[in-house]
C-alpha cells in the first residue's frame, strides 16, 4: 500500500475519515416535512411553541445510547420512544403522542441527498494513492442506504454510525470505532468535516489530526474559529491531496 506523508511530517496518513452529512453530501428538495407541518395537519399546533426547533429533538451531541444500540430493531424503538415522552412533556394527549411521535420520525428520515460536487472525484484520488477512505457520522441506523442513494459505496472502505456505535460525536468512543473499522491508528487518521466540535476538537481529542472543512455554501453560520495545533483549514475538498 502506498501512503502519503501527513502535514507538517507527522507519521504516514493510511486513512482519510470523513464525516458525512455537510461534508459529502446535501439535502436537496423535496425538502422533509417541518416539525411544526406534522404538529398542524394533526390538529395539534398549540403544542408547536413547546416542542422547540425540530433539529433540537435528537440525540444530544457525546451522548451514550450505546444501552438502545443493541440492535436494529431496540434503536428505532427508542427512537419513536424518545419523541413519544418529548410529546408528552409538552402536553401532547396521550392518545395522541404514540402516532405523532411515529409520524415525527418518519418525517426526520425523509431526506433527499446529493454530493458535493467535489466529492467523487477527491474520494476517487484517494483510494487511488492507496489510501483507505472511512466515514464517520451522526446518523441513523442505516448509513449505508444513504451511501449507497449518493453513490459513494465503490468509494468508501469502511463507515461507522452514532446509531449502531451507541455513541454520538464527539464522543471519543465512536472515533475509536472508525479507526477500528479502517484498521489504522489514530496517527495513521486524517479526519475531515464541517462541524467544529465533532468533527475538529474530537478528533484531536483523540489523536487524530484534523482537517475543517469550512465550505463556502456551508449550512452553518458563523464564524471560522481558530485553528489549534494538529488542524488545518480548507475550502473546498480539491485543497484535501495538498495536504497529503
Amino acid at each position: 500500500m502506498t501512503t502519503a506523508p501527513r502535514p507538517g511530517g507527522s507519521p504516514a496518513v493510511k486513512a482519510v475519515i470523513f464525516d458525512f452529512y455537510g461534508t459529502l453530501v446535501r439535502l436537496v428538495p423535496p425538502m422533509p416535512p417541518s416539525h411544526a407541518s406534522v404538529f398542524e395537519r394533526r390538529g395539534l399546533g398549540e403544542y408547536v411553541e413547546r416542542w422547540g426547533d425540530q433539529w433540537s429533538v435528537g440525540p444530544a451531541d457525546g451522548e451514550d445510547h450505546s444501552t438502545h444500540s443493541v440492535d436494529e430493531a431496540t434503536y428505532r424503538a427508542w427512537e419513536v420512544d424518545r419523541l413519544r415522552r418529548r410529546a408528552l412533556e409538552c402536553g401532547v394527549p396521550a392518545a395522541e403522542a404514540g402516532p405523532l411521535a411515529v409520524e415525527l420520525d418518519r418525517a426526520t428520515k425523509s431526506l433527499a441527498l446529493e454530493l458535493f460536487p467535489d466529492v467523487t472525484a477527491v474520494l476517487a484520488h484517494l483510494r487511488g494513492r492507496g489510501l483507505r477512505v472511512g466515514l464517520c457520522s451522526n446518523w441513523y441506523w442505516d448509513l449505508d442506504r444513504a451511501v449507497a442513494s449518493t453513490g459513494l459505496t465503490d468509494l468508501v472502505d469502511a463507515g461507522v454510525t452514532s446509531a449502531r456505535v451507541g455513541v454520538r460525536k464527539p464522543h471519543p468512543g465512536i472515533y475509536r470505532a472508525a479507526l477500528d473499522a479502517c484498521g489504522v491508528t489514530p496517527e495513521e487518521a486524517l479526519f475531515v468535516g464541517d462541524m467544529w466540535a465533532a468533527d475538529v476538537v474530537g478528533p484531536l481529542a483523540a489523536g487524530i489530526r484534523a482537517v475543517h472543512l469550512w465550505r463556502p455554501d456551508r449550512a452553518v453560520d458563523g464564524v471560522a474559529p481558530p485553528l489549534p495545533d494538529r488542524a488545518h483549514r480548507i475550502t473546498s475538498l480539491h485543497s484535501l491531496p495538498e495536504l497529503l
